[in-house]
Parts: C-alpha cells; structure tokens; sequence
C-alpha cells in the first residue's frame, strides 16, 4: 500500500504530522510491512504558515498510483484552491481508492470534485465554504464516507489517523498504536459521523 501525503506552502504542520505519525506507524511498528509513502507537493520544498519547512520527495508528476491520497488544511488552502496547476495535479488523484483530508484540506478534495454527492466535515470556521461542495458539510470531528474521510479542525489529525489505521489494520491494531502514542482516547469513542 502507497499512501501520498499532499504537501503546499502555508499548510498547518499538525494538520499533516498528526496524520501521518500514526499512519506511519503502521510499518514502523512492522504491523503493514509493505505500507510506504510520499510526501507530494509541486515544489521540492514548501514552508508551513510559520516557517517550517518540508522536503518534498516525489515533486509533481500524477497521483493516480497511489492506494491512499491525505491532505492537510491551512491558510494555503485559499491559494491552492485557486492555482490551476495545483487543482489540475490533484486531480490527478481521482483513481486513488481512498482520499483523506484534515481541516481546510476539505476544500481542496471539494474543490478538485471529489466530494460531490458526499457528507463531508472541516474545521468549523471553514464550514459555510465547504457546504456547496458536498451533499452536507456536517460540524463533525470525522466524517466517513467509505472513499472519503474528512476530520474537523487541527487536532482531528491525531483522530483521523487512527480511524484510518483502523479502517486498514483494524481495531486491535488501532489500538496498539494508540497506546504506543500514549494517546488517551479509544478509536470508538471518538465524536465521528459515520
């Protein structure tokens, strides 16, 4: 399994660490030895919204061939959203079987056409933007779709990447990497509208 981790400057750095930590772990932790991913941007580097910088390793090209599309939200969003050739390289992602976004992330799956037809959740100040791109822009903290994750705002990440781990490993796994992360919530319990 491929997963592409979508990287563009002015993104919010938990929106994509606090996905990626605990999806990452799935191999780290040797429980999917063939789990393997990207980070994928346009350029070979983008800055966050406070100046942290991220090498990208697979720059522009399509993202047809991967199994898992994640896309974090912040303020860049707005520009994305906007850029032709941005909108036109996510596009490229419509084969991808399962697309996963966090925060304002949603409005770029929204914007590229992904979740016509689909609930879908954001951060709560971006819900009112999100609502003509989907069936319901729900204020939720996951929203699942089968094809389509969406999570709330920024902290949604950690969230969201359990139930993604759960969605491909399973509850037990979920569980164990929890626990490794010392996160106090259950995958279960989580506030989610599924």
């Amino acid at each position: 399994m491929r997963a592409a981790f979508v990287l563009f400057d002015q993104l919010t750095a938990l929106d994509f660490v606090g996905i990626y930590d605990p999806l990452t772990r799935l191999k780290s932790m040797g429980f999917l030895s063939d789990f393997g991913w990207e980070l994928c941007g346009r350029t070979p580097e983008v800055e966050d919204d406070r100046g942290l910088r991220f090498r990208v390793s697979a720059v522009g090209g399509t993202l047809a061939g991967y199994d898992l599309l994640v896309v974090p939200g912040g303020v860049g969003t707005r520009t994305m959203m906007r850029d032709p050739a941005f909108m036109g390289w996510l596009r490229t992602a419509a084969p991808v079987p399962l697309k996963v976004s966090v925060c304002s992330g949603a409005l770029l799956l929204g914007s590229a056409g992904f979740l016509e037809g689909k609930r879908a959740t954001t951060h709560p100040n971006s819900l009112q933007d999100l609502a003509p791109m989907c069936a319901a822009a729900l204020e939720a903290r996951i929203v699942d779709e089968s094809s389509i994750i969406t999570a709330g705002g920024v902290t949604a990440a950690l969230d969201v990447g359990l139930h993604v781990v759960e969605r491909l490993a399973g509850p037990e796994i979920a569980g164990r990497i929890r626990r490794q992360m010392d996160y106090p919530y259950s995958v279960a319990s989580l506030d989610r509208s599924s």
